[in-house]
This record gives C-alpha cells, sequence and structure tokens, in this order.
C-alpha cells in the first residue's frame, strides 16, 4: 500500500471491459486503483499494477456524492449581473439533484423551449469533501477538504428569475457537469477560473475575489447539515454568466486543476 502524496490527480472511470476504477492521472496514463473513495480519503493507495491510457477510457464524474451543494452570488459581479444581492453577510444556498451530474466531455441536454428558453454556463471551482464534519471550526474547515475538482452551474435563468427557489431552474438532467478528476493538495483559496464559450473567454475570475471566504462557507454550512466524504460543495460563480445554445461547447478551466469540457445539444 501507498500513501497518497500531497499533489495528485485522481480520476474516476470505467475500462473497455465496463469495470470502474479510480485511477492516479500521470501525463497520458493512468494508474489503475484498487482502492475505494472511502481508502483515498484516508490516503490509502492501492496500485493494482494496470496502465491504462487517458483516452482510451470513460471518464466519469470524479465522485458520487451524498450531496450536491451549491452557494450562490458569492462573487459580488455575479450576483449584481443576475438580480442577487452583493456582498451577502450569511451564504445564499441551494441544492442540486445527483441526476443533474455528468462527466467531462458529456453533453448538456437543453429542456425544450417550452420549459426554458435561457440556459446559462457559470464555471466554478468544487470542494470535495474528505471526513465526516457537522459544526466545524473555521480555522479548521479546510482539513475537511479532500481535494478540488471543475463545476459549470448550468441555470435555466428565466426559472431563477421567477420561481419563488432555485430547484427547477438549477435541476434539470446534465445542469451539473463535474470533473475530469479530484486535485489533492491545492489552496481553493486563490485559483483562477476561466470559462470559454466556443473558445472566447466569458468568465475570467479567481476565488480570492469571493464576499464570503471559503473556511466561512464551509464552517457555516456545517452548522445546517452535516458534511459527508464525497460530498460536492459548488464555492459559486464569478461574473460573465451568459447564455449557451445548441452546438456550443463550453470549457471551465482552473488554475491548478484542470479543463472541464463539455458540448450543448
Amino acid at each position: 500500500m501507498h500513501v497518497l502524496q500531497k499533489t495528485q490527480k485522481i480520476v474516476r472511470y470505467q475500462n473497455q471491459q465496463g469495470k470502474i476504477h479510480y485511477g492516479i492521472v500521470e501525463d497520458e496514463m493512468i494508474l489503475q486503483l484498487s482502492s475505494s473513495f472511502a481508502e483515498l480519503v484516508n490516503k490509502e493507495i492501492k496500485y493494482d499494477g494496470v496502465k491504462v491510457k487517458y483516452s482510451d477510457v470513460k471518464i466519469l464524474e470524479p465522485v458520487k456524492p451524498s450531496k450536491v451543494v451549491n452557494f450562490g452570488w458569492t462573487y459580488a459581479g455575479h450576483a449584481k449581473e443576475t438580480g442577487g444581492e452583493a456582498n451577502l453577510v450569511e451564504p445564499f444556498l441551494f441544492l442540486k439533484p445527483l441526476s443533474a451530474l455528468i462527466a467531462d466531455k458529456e453533453k448538456i441536454i437543453l429542456p425544450p423551449n417550452e420549459l426554458s428558453n435561457q440556459v446559462e454556463l457559470e464555471g466554478e471551482v468544487a470542494l470535495v469533501i474528505g471526513k465526516r464534519g457537522k459544526n466545524i471550526k473555521e480555522e479548521d474547515a479546510l482539513d475537511y477538504v479532500f481535494g478540488c475538482t471543475i463545476f459549470n452551474d448550468v441555470t435555466a435563468r428565466d426559472l431563477t428569475k421567477t420561481d419563488p427557489q432555485f430547484t427547477r431552474g438549477k435541476g434539470f438532467d446534465t445542469f451539473g457537469p463535474l470533473g475530469p478528476y479530484i486535485v489533492t493538495g491545492v489552496d481553493p483559496t486563490n485559483l483562477r477560473i476561466v470559462t470559454t464559450l466556443n473558445g472566447r473567454v466569458v468568465q475570467d475570475g479567481n476565488t480570492n475575489e469571493m464576499s464570503l471566504s471559503i473556511p466561512f462557507l464551509i464552517s457555516w454550512l456545517s452548522q445546517v447539515m452535516t458534511l459527508e466524504p464525497g460530498d460536492i460543495l459548488a464555492t459559486g460563480s464569478p461574473s460573465g454568466s451568459c447564455p449557451i445554445k445548441s452546438g456550443d461547447e463550453v470549457v471551465v478551466e482552473v488554475e491548478n486543476i484542470g479543463r472541464l469540457c463539455n458540448g450543448v445539444q
């Protein structure tokens, strides 16, 4: 058994035989693991001796969470552009259903026009929780983060503007692209986020611009609900959210993590 190094890329994938594994990404290859997620968060790595090409396997969402928690309006610019309240004292909170999650390279499927005709992108940094926590102290909060990944909080903006709460506008199938992998040992409080739409930069922000700090968000949330290993905490989107249409390609790139790429259909 090996111990997880401070900074590693952990991917979850399905091989050509249909079996699902975790692996460590090294350049164009994946070192296949027999470790479970529970073992990984305890820094226990079991290599099974197999190497596969990254391009030869189907990349899956990097974790199967018990919940996906989203923080809204954590960036003042995005709050203003979407009719929200800037510089909140307490977080604005909503949940995404697990059925919204899709992996890197999978398609965002737009709902029929009669349900929504204004779907927008929102590139974000997502935290992957590594250990169970309740009433976490702010100074201890980052100890509960196993690693970081990338999230696209796809939103039916016309519905979030009219509904009294966000479930419908945020909850369509495929409205939660996540991945492509979890990167350990990254400081989530200072990460640049750049989102491109068909190659054109539409968002360019940094988590250091958030009006509420990430440790505060984790601590505050843990007073409401118990955090479980594998839970996803999407930390909010910088300004530049804009509509997407069929045929578009959205790429969310986060410094020191990677690129999440999804076509739109």
